[in-house]
C-alpha cells in the first residue's frame, strides 16, 4: 500500500500562484482520470467485443453532467485556494480549514465532482467499464484516502474539524449550508 503525506502550502505563497497551480493540477488530473484511463477502458471494451449501451439523450445527459461536475470541481478548487490558502493535492494542501463555498454543504465536493464527471464520460460513450471504474474509484477513495485525509485534518485543525465532520456529511449534501458558530 502507499502512504499519503500531507504538507500545507508555504505561508508566503501568493494567491495567483495557488490558483495557477490548481488549474494545472486540474488539467493533469482530468487528463489522466477522465481521458487516458477511460479511453483505455473503452478500447478494452472494443477489443473484447463488448457493445456500448445506448439510449435517447444519453450524450446530452453526459455533457450536462460533465459540465455540472466540472463546475463543482473548479469552484471547489478555487474555494480551496482562496479560503484554505492551498491546493487539493496532499503535498501542497490547504493551510486553513475550508468550510466555505461547496464545502458548506458537503465535505468532499471535489471527489463528488470527479465521480460525476467520470460517470458522465461513461454515460456519454456508453461504457459499462468506465462506469464500473467510477464505482471502484469511489470505494477506493472512501476506504483508502478519506480516512487518512480526515485524520490529517483532525490533527491540524482539531475541534473545528471534528465539529465540521459531525455537521457536514461526506457524500450527501446538506440542504442548509454549514455555518461556523460565532461567525
Amino acid at each position: 500500500m502507499f502512504k499519503i503525506t500531507f504538507r500545507p502550502t508555504r505561508a508566503e505563497t501568493p494567491l495567483w500562484w495557488l490558483l495557477l497551480k490548481i488549474v494545472l493540477q486540474t488539467v493533469v488530473f482530468w487528463t489522466l482520470f477522465l481521458l487516458v484511463i477511460p479511453a483505455g477502458l473503452i478500447w478494452l471494451e472494443g477489443t473484447l467485443g463488448w457493445p456500448a449501451f445506448r439510449f435517447d439523450g444519453q450524450r446530452v445527459l453526459g455533457v450536462i453532467l460533465f459540465v455540472l461536475g466540472g463546475s463543482l470541481g473548479l469552484t471547489s478548487g478555487a474555494t480551496m485556494g482562496i479560503y484554505g490558502r492551498g491546493t487539493p493535492v496532499p503535498f501542497d494542501t490547504a493551510r486553513q480549514l475550508v468550510v466555505a463555498g461547496p464545502y458548506r454543504f458537503v465535505r468532499n465536493p471535489m471527489a463528488i465532482a470527479g465521480l460525476v464527471q467520470g460517470a458522465a464520460v461513461g454515460l456519454y460513450f456508453g461504457s459499462g467499464l468506465v462506469l464500473a471504474y467510477v464505482v471502484v474509484g469511489m470505494v477506493l477513495w472512501n476506504i483508502c484516502v478519506r480516512p487518512v485525509e480526515e485524520q490529517d485534518l483532525e490533527t491540524r485543525f482539531g475541534e473545528a474539524f471534528v465539529e465540521y465532520r459531525r455537521e457536514v456529511r461526506c457524500w450527501v449534501p446538506r440542504w442548509k449550508g454549514y455555518r461556523v458558530v460565532g461567525k
